[in-house]
């Protein structure tokens, strides 16, 4: 698994179209989140994977990186090649890239 700080995947985003993985709760989804992100709650996820594709690029987010980590991991071993994981999640993109982002 890779991992890009909130930066790093602002630049890689200017590039490129992952699938963009959002694995926190729906209040949290509700309250902010990256346009064009996708919500599959950590606690549902093995039960959406098969609406993934295990070959694209996927970027995981969640509040600060640890559950994205885990769901990254958990995908790994299901087969998913192409992982990465936001360190520092949605709030350090909101306090480093988008300020103008709500944080909780």
């Amino acid at each position: 698994m890779q991992h890009l700080n909130p930066q790093q995947l602002a630049i890689y985003l200017q590039n490129h179209q992952p699938y963009l993985l959002d694995v926190r709760e729906p209040w949290e989804f509700a309250h902010c989140h990256l346009p064009d992100s996708h919500l599959i709650p950590l606690g549902q996820l093995a039960g959406h994977l098969d609406e993934l594709d295990p070959d694209q690029d996927i970027v995981v987010i969640c509040h600060h990186g640890h559950r994205s980590q885990q769901a990254g991991m958990f995908m790994q071993r299901q087969g998913f090649s192409r992982i990465t994981n936001l360190d520092t999640g949605i709030d350090g993109w909101a306090r480093t890239v988008d300020q103008t982002m709500p944080v909780y």
